[in-house]
């Protein structure tokens, strides 16, 4: 009872500090992308990047300015990463091999921080400070400059220009992510999280036996991480480890940290297009669909029924830390498969099929309740969109969503994004069950192991970074085809998204009719939830009834 009680507060405590947090955060976003002046730091940086921040760019214009920007980002982490024993503080570490590189760099730079490594002895400081760090900072402004970029589309009207992104990039950085991590990163040193430089040390243990305990700028980059949604661990354990999150208190402030911005972002919607009703209903959806997520994953954890000693210990205590328990590992574990962080501070592998097959199931919606830094507004706006025109077809009426009419252009380019990411899981998880050498790299048969292959697949494509620990994935094949659809799954999309923005900027603005759907009441929040529900998640039904579903069975 002590344990329900302790592990309903903190979800409580979690709920209250977001609901505080949404307006204040929320408009102050939507400030940054609104203002026309510019601090003289962000001038400073427009002139070093030869860039005019007065003049906007059309659709396609953004599009490449933000796919150049993220493939020199690639390229300059893959530099990186293979030159590392010549760096300043690489602590010996030698260069990483070719394929993982590669793997890494397409991770770090596509927000989704997969890592195939473990970080304390793989990385030198200088790597995880200048490399890894600076791309959980860019990587997370990308996502919030694209749906920046789309909710101009919406509140346009007859115009090919949709912002710019070097400006929209600058800002989101220099006055949003910066601001926020300093503070919270001294908030994490001052809780325990590690901060120095120091390579390993030798220390007496309370056994009476030396070990060598790892050091590091450990909470500048763990704040980044989860505010940014990118989830990638300075040490192997991640968010399981004790220099990274030390106590309870620690693993709900790091909670919090990545669900803020995500949960903040449709105020900065309701905002920019002068209508908070249209927010409140899309952040209500996101909600609903955490809430029920987060007791869906307790429950399965708290009543395990696939082992004696899980039925003996009071719940699914395998792979989980005692010192957050099956509540706090649940609420952790929920938010970041909700989200596009991938953080853990438990081992996915190790929970119920129930619980695993949940946090699958929440990746495979698309990430959206409430979904990366940007990612998850401009995902579940886009099945706004497949909702409205839903509803359109039942009526017989040209669908309208915020006063732009939803032709075939907008539904082609929705369309396209939706099916991206199931094409790219179910495509990598047949080729990989198809190669016996990548079946070998199951270290479990059956469901489970098939489980472990579609987790790793959805994980990727998603950009989330989590993962089964069960699969061997640092081998040739797995990082090089891991590391495509990591880039294919990321910039897919965002390509469709820009295009909707300049289709939606391009129009003029219908005005609202006695037929015309009203997007920010019940109905219209139960349509878009059941929309989330059938047309996203059960595309995924056949590869999950092999997998969590016949484990469940079993």
């Amino acid at each position: 009872m002590d344990e329900t009680l302790a592990g309903c507060l903190q979800a409580l405590v979690l709920v209250a500090a977001l609901a505080l947090s949404y307006r204040p955060l929320g408009d102050h976003l939507a400030r940054v992308l609104t203002a026309t002046g510019h601090a003289r730091v962000e001038r400073l940086v427009y002139r070093a990047g030869g860039v005019h921040p007065g003049a906007e760019q059309r659709w396609p214009a953004y599009l490449r300015s933000m796919l150049a920007f993220s493939a020199v980002s690639v390229l300059f982490l893959y530099a990186f990463l293979r030159l590392q024993h010549h760096l300043l503080l690489s602590l010996g570490r030698g260069p990483v091999p070719a394929d993982l590189s590669f793997n890494t760099a397409a991770s770090f730079a596509t927000n989704t921080n997969w890592q195939a490594y473990a970080g304390e002895s793989v990385m030198g400081h200088l790597v995880q400070l200048a490399g890894f760090t600076v791309q959980n900072f860019v990587s997370a402004a990308v996502g919030i400059a694209v749906v920046a970029a789309l909710i101009r589309g919406f509140t346009r009207r007859r115009t090919d220009l949709v912002g710019n992104f070097w400006v929209d990039l600058t800002r989101i950085v220099l006055r949003v992510l910066l601001p926020l991590a300093v503070v919270f990163a001294l908030v994490l040193a001052a809780s325990g999280v590690v901060q120095n430089l120091h390579g390993a040390q030798e220390v007496l243990t309370l056994a009476g036996d030396r070990q060598r305990v790892p050091g590091g700028a450990v909470a500048s980059q763990e704040v980044v991480k989860q505010l940014g949604t990118n989830g990638g661990g300075f040490y192997n354990a991640n968010s399981a480890h004790p220099f990274e999150n030390p106590t309870a208190l620690t693993n709900l402030i790091e909670i919090y940290l990545m669900l803020v911005i995500a949960f903040a972002l449709p105020r900065t919607f309701g905002t920019m297009t002068g209508d908070q009703r249209q927010g409140y209903a899309v952040v209500t959806v996101m909600a609903l669909i955490w809430i029920a997520a987060l007791v869906i994953v307790t429950v399965n954890e708290l009543h395990a029924v696939s082992s004696a000693a899980g039925r003996a210990a009071g719940g699914m205590t395998e792979g989980k830390e005692t010192r957050f328990g099956i509540w706090g590992s649940a609420l952790f574990a929920v938010a970041t498969t909700l989200t596009s962080c991938g953080a853990t501070n438990s081992a996915h592998d190790s929970y119920t099929p129930g619980g695993g097959g949940m946090t699958m199931f929440h990746m495979m919606l698309g990430e959206i309740a409430p979904g990366g830094t940007g990612s998850g507004l401009y995902g579940i706006l886009v099945l706004a969109i497949v909702a409205v025109f839903v509803a359109g077809l039942m009526v017989g009426r040209t669908p309208e969503y915020l006063g732009k009419k939803l032709r075939g252009r907008e539904m082609k380019c929705a369309s396209l994004y939706l099916l991206t990411t199931p094409g790219l899981v179910l495509a990598g998880a047949a080729l990989a069950m198809a190669l016996p050498g990548e079946r070998a790299a199951m270290l479990n048969g059956g469901p489970h192991g098939f489980s472990e292959v579609l987790y790793a697949l959805t994980s990727a494509a998603n950009n989330n970074g989590s993962a089964f620990a069960g699969l061997s994935a640092d081998t040739g094949w797995y990082n090089t085809v891991l590391g495509v659809v990591m880039l294919l799954g990321r910039y897919l999309p965002m390509v469709f998204v820009l295009a909707l923005a300049g289709s939606l900027a391009g129009q003029g603005r219908v005005p609202v009719t006695a037929g015309t759907l009203a997007t920010h009441r019940p109905l219209f929040i139960a349509l878009l939830t059941g929309v989330v529900i059938v047309v996203v998640g059960l595309t995924y039904f056949p590869a999950l009834a092999l997998g969590p579903i016949a484990e469940a069975l079993h």
